[in-house]
């Protein structure tokens, strides 16, 4: 056994019955009959395929070995691939899907893995999917849709994380690594032009100050026009769904001796711009509030409202609201990571990071020029977490151990400035947050092929929030404690192939409800749901078949209970977010490949199947919200050398997301299905000879496919949120040097 930089390496022998038996299984037409170990081994010799180092288990492996359902993207493809932000990386993973639609904000990103995800943005909500920066973990998303520079790679994890990540990893995590500064001197710039008003540019440096010192920093600026006009506010700043942003990322690490490292590093955002695009579909029904004008038997301002009253364009917006028609969001963050190696098989860990978030935004729900409806929102966040890790090996045993704290105290305010109740806010929302855990993680070789690893986890959470809907503040506490494990057996066949299979448990604190207007007629409703927890059954096969393809497929079976689900509702006060709490069973089935047809053409997939199963619930039957039963992607690539040396590489990216609900109910009546959509981006890229530079030409979204982010029915009226996606064709020049 092997160590490099604390990590467990382990050599594969090779054995021509295995690999037989694996070929045949999963690529029959890719076996070659009769060959020897020597032939397999000189195969992976020449193998096309670099295998990616993850630390989705603390530890660094290559992907092939992580006994885990995962995705990894190179930063440095990003561009290619048409993923100019986080929520791009949803139209590429099996099982996931990525939305943005808090408040009306273009700057969120609402993960949701096999049928969990984050279905509210106010503070009384928890995401079930993690996000993560170099280890740090991101409690807010509003406000925080990264710029994907200076990135390493990302990788999503799918399934609960319940034993090696800080907090609510019920659904899965997506990792974000960024580029850690080192000793080679690099200076990458690049810009884009576009259709849709783009302009963006972006600058990473790094440089070695000293043996001991090196820096690296990037700074961009992004900018996009809008897809529609305030029709009836020709003063508006900006058009709906417009955006800017300015970002800047700074890290410093200090090689203070061979053994202790530090890095620390300061990050901030800025963005503004437009609301996103939505329309309003009013239920044009004789008992409905907007069709007869009167709610709760009291006259409408405006009378009757028609769907004629809501702009003709659903890219347009007729709202009468100046005070909803722009978004802000700021982020920054400083960390401080410590790497010291105690002895040559003992190593230790120290993470602390502060980050701050804040936004503006809202939306007038009726989307009519009167002022029923609308909801200008302000929302902050301040967080902190510490983690301290002792990680290491004794003889064939490695484990991961830790303790881990985190609080995070958060506000939103809504109503805040604007003329509706008299300028004052509609509802007032306040909770702290705090979070302590200690855990380990143990890994046992076997054999030089079979590994086994299990983890314990104990967590604890507690949640003080206040809610005023008008009637007071009404003041809450509650804490939730939980134990979550993991086990899991992967064994490496003679051939590099890797079966695993894994038993896996999440949890997550309960939480409160998001809009709890239903003080008005029950001062005690505003009460958190209990632990949400998840055990998670998978068996999968992954790794290199031979020299020219790679493939990974998992099946698993996971149960949820005490899951609450986010019910909208209008009352006589405004739009009531209620806790449905049910147990859900997501089973399904994931692939993922890369096939090198040639020297020249390379063609990845993947497809993702999933079935979700959600107990009857008070003679109600939900489903799971944002959730497509199939999901696919397919991205051939070719590239080829001309006369003179210069090259050229083509690349089309498909991908497609099912039908789906946009919220927990398959009620016909309500009309919240979300309908499938398909989308194409293309990259052509041309490098000359020699040179330290290439142009691109890539278009996405090629087919301007327009389509629904989500879809929300409060009984009175139908809120579809569309997406700011759109086709955009434009040039993009890189340079490193």
């Amino acid at each position: 056994m092997n160590t490099v930089n604390g990590s467990v390496l382990r050599k594969r022998k090779f054995n021509p019955i295995t690999t037989a038996l694996a070929l045949a299984l999963v690529t029959p037409g890719l076996y070659v009959a009769n060959a020897t170990a020597e032939e397999v081994e000189e195969k992976a010799k020449k193998s096309k395929m670099e295998a990616i180092t993850v630390t989705a288990t603390k530890r660094s492996q290559v992907i092939y070995e992580v006994p885990i359902a995962m995705s990894a993207f190179s930063g440095d493809a990003l561009d290619t691939q048409g993923i100019t932000g986080i929520s791009d990386v949803g139209k590429f993973v099996p099982n996931l899907n990525i939305t943005g639609f808090s408040a009306g904000h273009t700057s969120s990103a609402n993960p949701f893995i096999r049928g969990i995800g984050l279905q509210d943005h106010l503070i009384t909500t928890d995401p079930g999917v993690s996000v993560y920066v170099d280890g740090v973990y991101l409690g807010r998303q509003v406000g925080q849709n990264w710029n994907l520079q200076n990135i390493d790679r990302i990788e999503v994890l799918r399934g609960p994380q319940g034993t090696l990540y800080g907090r609510n990893s019920i659904g899965g995590a997506i990792n974000i690594i960024t580029k850690q500064p080192g000793s080679k001197p690099v200076t990458k710039v690049s810009a884009e032009v576009g259709t849709r008003g783009r302009l963006k540019g972006d600058v990473f440096v790094n440089r070695e100050l000293s043996d001991k010192v090196a820096v690296n920093f990037s700074a961009g600026f992004n900018r996009r026009d809008g897809l529609g006009e305030f029709i009836n506010l020709p003063e508006a700043k900006y058009d709906v769904g417009e955006s800017r942003e300015m970002h800047g990322r700074f890290s410093l690490k200090y090689d203070v001796n061979d053994d202790l490292k530090i890095v620390v590093t300061a990050d901030a955002n800025d963005g503004e711009g437009g609301l996103r695009p939505y329309t309003t579909k009013i239920n044009e029904v004789p008992n409905g509030a907007y069709y007869t004008g009167e709610r709760f038997g009291s006259p409408l301002p405006s009378g009757p409202l028609r769907n004629s009253d809501v702009a003709a364009d659903p890219f347009d917006n007729a709202t009468g609201t100046i005070e909803v028609t722009e978004v802000t969001n700021s982020a920054s963050g400083v960390s401080f990571t410590a790497d010291y190696n105690i002895s040559d098989t003992l190593g230790s860990k120290f993470i602390i990071s502060n980050r701050t978030s804040e936004y503006k935004a809202g939306l007038d729900d009726d989307a009519t020029i009167y002022a029923l409806d609308h909801y200008p929102e302000h929302g902050d966040a301040d967080q902190t977490s510490v983690e301290l890790q002792l990680n290491g090996y004794v003889g064939e045993v490695d484990f991961v151990s830790g303790v881990y704290w985190f609080t995070e105290e958060g506000s939103n305010r809504q109503g805040e400035d604007s003329s509706f109740n008299g300028g004052g806010n509609t509802l007032e929302l306040d909770q702290k947050t705090t979070s302590k855990a200690v855990f380990v993680n143990l890994g046992y070789d076997a054999t030089d092929d079979l590994r086994i690893s299990g983890g314990l986890r104990y967590t604890q959470d507690e949640k003080e929030a206040t809610a005023n809907v008008g009637t007071g503040p009404t003041f809450a506490e509650d804490d939730w404690s939980e134990v979550s494990y993991d086990l899991s057996a992967n064994y490496t066949m003679d051939n590099g192939l890797n079966i695993y299979s894994s038993i896996q448990s999440g949890y997550q604190g309960g939480q409160f409800p998001a809009r709890p207007y239903c003080l008005f007629g029950d001062p005690t409703c505003f009460v958190a749901s209990d632990n949400i927890t998840a055990v998670n059954y998978e068996i999968g096969l992954k790794g290199e078949v031979n020299s020219d393809f790679n493939m990974s497929i998992a099946l698993f079976n996971t149960n949820y209970d005490d899951l609450p689900y986010q019910v909208n509702t209008t009352s006589e006060a405004g739009f009531d977010t209620a806790n449905l709490v049910v147990s859900q069973t997501s089973r399904g089935i994931e692939w993922e490949s890369t096939w090198y047809v040639t020297d020249a053409l390379s063609l990845h997939t993947s497809a993702g199947y999933i079935d979700v199963d959600v107990d009857e619930k008070d003679e109600v039957k939900p489903v799971a919200p944002l959730t497509p039963k199939f999901t696919a992607s397919v991205s051939p690539s070719y590239a080829f050398d001309l006369e003179d040396g210069s090259t050229i590489t083509t690349r089309i990216d498909y991908s497609f997301r099912d039908e789906m609900y946009g919220e927990p109910s398959s009620d016909e009546g309500r009309m919240t299905t979300v309908d499938s959509r398909s989308l194409v981006n293309f990259d052509v890229s041309y490098a000359p000879a020699g040179a330290d530079w290439k142009v691109s030409l890539y278009g996405r979204n090629v087919f301007d496919k327009r389509y629904d982010d989500a879809r929300l029915n409060t009984g009175d009226y139908l809120l579809v949120i569309k997406s700011n996606d759109a086709s955009e064709f434009g040039v993009r020049y890189t340079a490193s040097y």
